[in-house]
Parts: structure tokens; sequence; C-alpha cells
């Protein structure tokens, strides 16, 4: 199995590499705080809170995103990038012959653990970032190679997968649910209802 193309990199769209090594370091930082600040709050987190995380001053965010709309964008990049990372690492497991079933279980319960622990992932960013291709792409060879050894079902696919989580994730948060030994349990059970019994 080939690995898929490579989603967008954050900020695809800029030239970085002809900026200040300040500014470079400064937009960084923001990135960083607001993946943070937004994890802890939610989307409804605020420039102010960012900017204090980052170290710098409301000025130094809006140079970078000139919105608010824009930084949430640029974290829904960085989140999309995990996901991709997360997926390929997989599909190298899986190259490397290893169990389609442990490599599916093991991608699950990563992922509700960082929906857990992360409020904009579960509140917002999942309607503001399109699913990740190469992301699909790495999960739909790994049901089709389980598929193949008779260990998850047929009717099953990748978007069936991404589905169960997000209502999973969307119900999740409605509770306010922010128990990671909740979130594991219903991993489990998304687990359990694509595999063969």
């Amino acid at each position: 199995m080939t690995a898929p193309e490579c989603d967008p990199t954050p900020d695809h769209d800029v030239d970085w590499s002809t900026k200040r090594s300040d500014a470079r370091r400064n937009h960084e930082r923001v990135v960083a705080a607001a993946v943070e600040v937004f994890a802890e709050h939610g989307i409804e987190a605020t420039i102010p809170q960012v900017a204090a995380r980052a170290g710098v001053g409301k000025a130094t965010v809006y140079r970078s995103f000139p919105t608010k709309d824009a930084l949430v964008q640029a974290v829904a990049q960085y989140q999309r990038a995990w996901f991709y990372r997360r997926g390929l690492a997989a599909l190298e497991q899986l190259n490397a012959g290893g169990d389609p079933l442990t490599i599916l279980r093991d991608l699950l319960a990563e992922t509700v653990e960082r929906l857990a622990n992360d409020r904009a992932l579960a509140e917002a960013l999942p309607e503001t970032a399109k699913p990740s291709p190469a992301g699909e792409e790495s999960l739909e060879s790994i049901i089709l190679a389980g598929q193949r050894q008779g260990v998850i079902r047929e009717d099953v696919t990748a978007r069936h997968v991404r589905v169960l989580l997000g209502g999973v994730a969307g119900s999740l948060f409605r509770q306010q649910e922010r128990d990671p030994e909740q979130w594991r349990i219903y991993g489990e059970l998304i687990f359990n209802a694509v595999k063969k019994a």
C-alpha cells in the first residue's frame, strides 16, 4: 500500500522563508498558543487569551492572522496535520506487517484521547475543517486489509468510522463530558461495531 499524498501544510499560501526570523518565531508561537488555548477553552477563547499565552501583544497576533477566523483556520490546519501524520504512522505499521485490527484499535484509542482533551476539536473544528483526504485514505487501507483478513466487517468504510467518531464527539461535547475514560469506552464501542464478531 502506498502512502497517500500529503495534505496541504499550514499556511501553504504564505512563503514564510521570506519573513524575518523573529516574525516566523512569533507566528509559530501564536499558532502553538492558539492550539493550547482553544483546546482548553473552545472556540469562544479570545485573541487576548492567545496573545497572553504566546507572550506577545494582540497586534502581533493580528499581524499573522487578521481575523479570529483566520486563526481558527490555522488551528484546524494544524489538527489536520496531526491526523494525517497519525494515519501515515498507522499505514507504515500496516506495511511493516502489523495486524490491521490492532492498528485500528490503537488509532481509534489515540483519536478519542485527543478529542477528550481538546475542546476545540470536539466543539467546532469539525465544522471548520474538511476531513483529511490523506487520513481517510490511510484509514481505508487499514479497513481493507482487515476485511481481506476477515476481521473487519465487509460493509464498513472509512466514512462510516469518521461519522461514528463525529457523532460520539458531538454528543459527548454537548454533555460536557471531559472524562477521558468515558471517551475511551465510546472508542472501544466504535471498534467493536466495525470488527467482525
